[in-house]
Order: structure tokens, then sequence, then C-alpha cells
């Protein structure tokens, strides 16, 4: 069957029409997958049931997968390639350690030194209404930048943390994180690897800016990241049991929503492909 794609709005995003990943997609399948994903920057695949071996497996045709080292906490006891992004309480009753994973905006994995270059996110049980996740295009927002602010922006680097929300935030907690992901540098203007194409590399994560204070930064930050969720470059998507979404974290930057009834379970697992090294540790 022919591949084709359905935009999914404006900005950025289509849907994957003609392509079951249950089936084994054939190599020309996943070429046409490629440009895809290069030209919308999220590619979303309804009624996709499958396996978590599958999963894996269809992530693993786009790059090597993260094994998700610094979240250990989050990732699956059976699968390291799989992060779990799901408000299920723990067998002992305690709640999920990613029940709050990625309500700010941000990209996946930056806070490493190898940041993400693509997301495979699979929905497998969702509320009935709301947690949606929200999507921006980072590099129309950048163009949209008047000339002087790029070139204000352009050789500053921002601080990244893994900072979120957890609710046993305990000492031993704090020092495992710093330990595990120490504070990263990356460039706030990345170029694309494969498009050439510039794009801000901003988010809520990040905290100041090398050489200035947390003070001193912040206006700037806050300014970037209203700039680029602004209506005009963001897709905001309703998910569905079943689904799959493949975004790209080097042009786009997401924000999980909590506008859901927490007693219903918000149940996804994401693979990780990674990226082009980038950035370096601050000591």
């Amino acid at each position: 069957m022919t591949i084709e794609f359905k935009p999914l709005s404006f900005s950025l995003g289509a849907e994957v029409l003609g392509l079951k990943i249950k089936d084994s997609p054939s190599k020309e399948q996943i070429e046409l997958v490629r440009a895809g994903f290069l030209k919308y920057g999220i590619l979303l695949f309804r009624d996709q049931h499958i396996s978590r071996e599958q999963h894996i497996g269809f992530s693993k045709l786009f790059g090597e997968l993260d094994q998700h080292e610094s979240l250990p906490r989050d990732r699956h006891p059976d699968y390291s390639e799989l992060l779990m992004v799901t408000n299920e309480p723990k067998p002992n009753g305690m709640p999920s350690d990613s029940k709050y994973t990625g309500q700010v905006w941000h990209s996946d994995m930056s806070f490493t030194l190898a940041p993400a270059m693509g997301s495979i996110l699979r929905s497998i049980k969702v509320p009935s209404v709301g947690g949606d996740t929200m999507f921006s295009n980072m590099t129309l927002a950048y163009e949209k930048l008047s000339k002087g602010m790029q070139n204000l922006i352009s050789d500053l680097h921002g601080v990244h943390t893994s900072a979120r929300k957890i609710i046993d935030l305990s000492q031993d907690r704090i020092d495992e994180t710093k330990k595990l992901i120490p504070p990263v540098a990356q460039p706030i203007v990345r170029i694309h690897p494969e498009t050439g194409k510039k794009a801000l590399y901003i988010g809520e994560k990040v905290k100041s800016f090398v050489g200035m204070t947390e003070d001193e930064s912040k206006p700037l930050i806050d300014y970037l990241c209203r700039h680029a969720s602004k209506p005009q470059f963001v897709y905001r998507h309703q998910w569905q049991a079943n689904e799959l979404l493949f975004w790209d974290n080097r042009c786009t930057m997401h924000l999980a929503l909590g506008d859901y009834d927490e007693s219903e379970i918000r149940h996804l697992e994401r693979t990780t492909i990674l990226g082009t090294p980038s950035g370096y540790v601050l000591q």
C-alpha cells in the first residue's frame, strides 16, 4: 500500500496513512517515513496494535536507542529502551515517578551530551478527555525572530537541567539526580544536522545562560519560551489509544498537559533515538 501524509496543522505534523507497523515495513516505506519526518517534524501513526518488542524494533530502524541510564527510575524494568510516562501507581501504592513527566516545555534529553534525535511515544491507556500533548515548531519560531534578536542569541549557551515535579523529592533523590544528570550547556540556536536549518533550542528546563546569573537570564528565557509557544507555531495532539507519535527533538519542543481526571489512567511508553553529540557538562 502506498504511504500518504495528511497534514495535522499549518505549523507542523502529519498523519501517516497506509502503514501498519506490525506488518514489518519495507526499506522503501521506511525511507518515505524518514523523508516525511524531516518535512513535517511530527508523524502520527493511528490504530497501531503492536507489542513492546515491535515498538522497539520499529524505533531501531531510525537509529540507536537510548537505554535511559540517566533516568533509571522511569524506564521499564525489563526493557531499558522504554521510558514509562504513566500515572499508574507503583505496586506498593506509591505514586509513579513519571506521573508529571513532560509537564514543562522541553526537548527530550536536552540535559545530556547526546540529546534525542527523535522520540516515539506509544499510547496504551488514555483518559476519556484531556491529557493532550502540545508541540512547537522551533525552526519557524527562530525564523520569525527579528534579525537583532537572532544576532543577540547566536552565541548564547543555555544551562539545561532535568528539573521536573517529583512527589518524593527527598535529599537522597536530589543527590542522586545531581550525580546522574549534572547541568549541561547547549547552544540556544542549533543547526539541524540533516536539513541545515537553524532552530531555537530552548525550554523551561533551561535555568540560565552560561556566564549569566539566573536573574539576569530569566527575562530572555521567558520571552523565548513564550515566543516559541505562540499558537501559530503549535500543534496540539489529542491522544487516542494505540497511536504512535514520532517527533524530531532537534526542531521541536513539547509539553504534556495535566488537564485530565487523575483518577483515570494515562499510560504511554517512549523510545528515544540518540542524536549527535552536543553540549558540555558544567563543572
